[in-house]
């Protein structure tokens, strides 16, 4: 079994108003990936994902590109310590 693991992500570009947040829960729903996703008062969408390697990885690169009408011009991951996430919910 592989090692949970959890990145904090900082999407930015045009990223809110396009149905971001709605479809990364999809996603991460998906792929068995727990965590949370905000709008930010700066325009970005700040989101922290945790489960297995391959799940996580296949989340952030959905993140790259996001939804059809989402412009993303830079994701920032950082690897932060897994909190044990159940779930994942839109704050």
């Amino acid at each position: 079994m592989d090692t949970f693991v959890a990145r904090h992500v900082v999407v930015s570009g045009r990223v809110q108003g396009v149905s971001f947040r709605y479809l990364l829960e999809q996603e991460a729903v998906a792929a068995g990936v727990a965590g949370w996703v905000r709008n930010t008062p700066d325009g970005t969408v700040e989101a922290v994902l945790e489960g297995a390697p391959p799940a996580v990885d296949d989340v952030l690169a959905w993140m790259r590109h996001g939804p059809r009408d989402a412009v993303v011009g830079s994701v920032d991951v950082r690897e932060v310590a897994p909190q044990g996430l159940a779930g994942f919910v839109i704050r």
